[in-house]
């Protein structure tokens, strides 16, 4: 499909990459990794021809269609989203145009016999005829279907694309390229500014694709769930395994262990060896034999070992000062954006040190919900802070927040103190603004690069409440791992705008989803988070199967449905019972266990007892959910 050659490319001298070659395929779902700079972006647009290699070469098949999904989108102003979607059929449109131009020729015109006027026929048959095998009688319903399953509503679909978020653009973009059924797809870190099930729909979308996927993604789970290889730029080399991301660390791990292990013992072959030169060196019967092993070392081929880019930046957040119990209480706060409704009288409270995760689709109010907080936008409705809450902000829109014409120092300096405006430099090289990479203007740097300004200069700021809009958006995977750590170790209070399911796991106590409006609590993190909602999705499909089938004439249970229902309630009360005797006892267990371990260890028939109560109770625990389960569906 693509094979591509001693490929290189340089910036001001130095190589991002350097003759590598590999193929693509299809059914290649390519993880393309690698930090920020290293390349990726770039490749991506090696590989859609926007940009040429300084060297080498890309053999593609004949007539072989590219789609590419960039971080940045365009739109031209004032088409509505079924427009901007017809995009992806320019043929079609082009063939409407030319139907619609001869049918005005074949209204107005009257001469029927001549021959230009018969030419027009000919011209309409044959345009007819490849609307027809483009797909033209079928492309509006099937962009309907594809908007609809990227989460558009049918009155979404006459609203101005500029009326409608970033992630919503990008679903736009994203229905274009899937309706072009493209030989190959380029995706640059499409799940940026995705609500989660958006992404989930997307990973099983991809999971069929029959073309070939590149993928540049900082989003673990994402990788793992849809990628079949992976390809990482390291220090302008690639290393290519036919694995996912997660397994891909492993060999990558394991190859390194084995190339150490062969370059040590080549190392002692070649002290051997020369020990040997030395020795024979000395005697001039011995001449002839020295000068052969001389020629057998320079033979050798040296084995090198895998060299990694493993420069991160560091990262913690001090606590400044101690805040009341409360940190922040609202009040039936609304806010409209003209006529449309984003929030309506929400009302939440959040206690000191919790750390809470804000998730849902994108424009149902996440993001405003942590400006209101913060001070940036009017609302309705009453917003209070504790006593001593400090707040230090991370803006989803960085390119906002900070100033293009300053220098990544002159924006650490202002934004410093008497205090800590010694440690600038100290702050600016833990996130790897090192040297002359501090005299770069804002303007010119990545998205990653600014999302590591934004997080330094919180450092500079008092701060025990973090609020943080999607921070991890355009940071390379081993810097969002920092940053996780650096959030599970902060003793203050946090709030996070996040899609991305891996970093939330295990990060947050409470997930708040926002959707319709209005908020819902979920007392876990993200897993427990999406278990829920699973099983609320699988509860309304139930309820509304059970709707459709009931019988019309009555409503009123009969006496089987009652006995049912009875049963249920005895056998879950039953199982209930079971459940509380069976956790005192492993209680009472573990309090002889912390008491006396020696003793208690040493008796083969305790541990054998306390394993098959922890069974029993494991056991006990799916009976009520199936039961439960039962009961659900019965009542629905």
């Amino acid at each position: 499909m693509l094979n591509i050659h001693n490929l290189s490319i340089s910036f001001q001298g130095e190589y991002l990459f350097e003759e590598i070659t590999f193929k693509l395929g299809p059914g290649d779902r390519i993880g393309l990794i690698g930090k920020n700079g290293a390349g990726k972006s770039t490749m991506l647009k090696i590989l859609s021809k926007e940009q040429e290699p300084d060297t080498g070469q890309i053999a593609a098949d004949k007539d072989m269609r590219i789609g590419f999904l960039k971080q940045d989108i365009d739109f031209d102003l004032g088409k509505t989203v079924l427009e901007e979607s017809y995009e992806a059929f320019k043929e079609i449109k082009e063939c409407e145009t030319k139907l619609e131009e001869i049918n005005i020729q074949l209204a107005e015109r009257t001469d029927y016999e001549s021959e230009s006027y018969h030419q027009l026929m000919i011209d309409l048959n044959d345009i007819q005829h490849k609307y027809e095998i483009l797909g033209g009688y079928n492309y509006q319903g099937e962009t309907e279907k594809i908007l609809q399953g990227l989460g558009f509503k049918r009155e979404d679909f006459d609203k101005l694309t500029d009326t409608f978020s970033g992630g919503w653009r990008m679903r736009i973009e994203l229905a274009k390229l899937l309706l072009q059924n493209n030989d190959l797809l380029l995706l640059d870190e499409p799940t940026n500014h995705l609500d989660i099930e958006s992404i989930i729909w997307l990973e099983n979308f991809l999971k069929g694709y029959s073309g070939a996927v590149v993928i540049v993604s900082h989003d673990k789970m994402f990788l793992d769930n849809v990628t079949n290889r992976t390809i990482e730029i390291s220090l302008g080399r690639i290393y290519d395994y036919s694995k996912p991301y997660s397994q891909f660390l492993v060999l990558r791990k394991e190859m390194k262990t084995q190339q150490l292990a062969a370059q040590k013992n080549q190392e002692k072959q070649i002290q051997q060896t020369e020990k040997l030169i030395e020795k024979f060196r000395a005697k001039a019967s011995k001449a002839t034999m020295a000068q052969s092993l001389i020629k057998k070392l320079d033979k050798i081929d040296r084995i090198e070992v895998d060299e990694d880019d493993n420069s991160v930046m560091t990262l913690s957040f001090p606590v400044s000062v101690t805040p009341g119990k409360v940190v922040v209480e609202i009040d039936n706060i609304s806010k409209k954006y003209g006529d449309l409704q984003v929030l309506n009288k929400v009302n939440l409270a959040v206690p000191r040190n919790m750390k809470t995760a804000f998730v849902g689709q994108n424009g149902q109010g996440k993001s405003t919900l942590a400006k209101i907080i913060v001070g940036d936008i009017e609302h309705e409705g009453n917003l209070n802070l504790g006593h001593n809450v400090q707040i230090g902000y991370f803006a989803q829109n960085q390119a906002e927040y900070l100033d293009g014409n300053k220098t990544v120092l002159d924006t650490m300096i202002d934004a410093a103190n008497e205090t800590n405006r010694s440690k600038v430099r100290d702050i600016l090289g833990s996130f790897l603004f090192r040297g002359s990479e501090a005299e770069k203007y804002v303007r010119v740097l990545s998205g990653g690069e600014r999302n590591r300004l934004a997080l330094a200069k919180l450092l500079l700021q008092p701060l025990n409440v973090l609020i943080m809009d999607e921070p991890t958006n355009h940071l390379d995977i081993k810097s969002k791992n920092v940053l996780k750590i650096a959030l599970q170790n902060f003793e203050g209070t946090l709030i996070l705008v996040s899609h991305d399911r891996d970093f939330l796991q295990g990060l947050t106590d409470t997930v708040y989803e926002f959707k319709d409006q209005n908020i819902k609590q979920y007392l876990g993190d993200i897993d427990f988070y999406l278990e829920q909602r699973n099983l609320e999705n699988l509860r309304e499909a139930e309820k509304r199967t059970v709707i459709a089938n009931k019988p019309k004439e009555s409503n009123k249970q009969n006496y089987e449905d009652q006995k049912k229902l009875k049963s249920l309630n005895n056998k879950l009360s039953n199982i209930e019972s079971k459940i509380n005797q069976l956790e005192k006892d492993i209680e009472a267990d573990d309090a002889k266990l912390a008491s006396d371990y020696d003793k208690t260890a040493s008796d083969p028939k305790f541990f054998d007892a306390y394993q098959t109560k922890k069974k029993s109770l494991d056991k006990l625990l799916n009976d009520w959910e199936l039961v439960q389960a039962d009961l659900d569906k019965f009542s629905s």
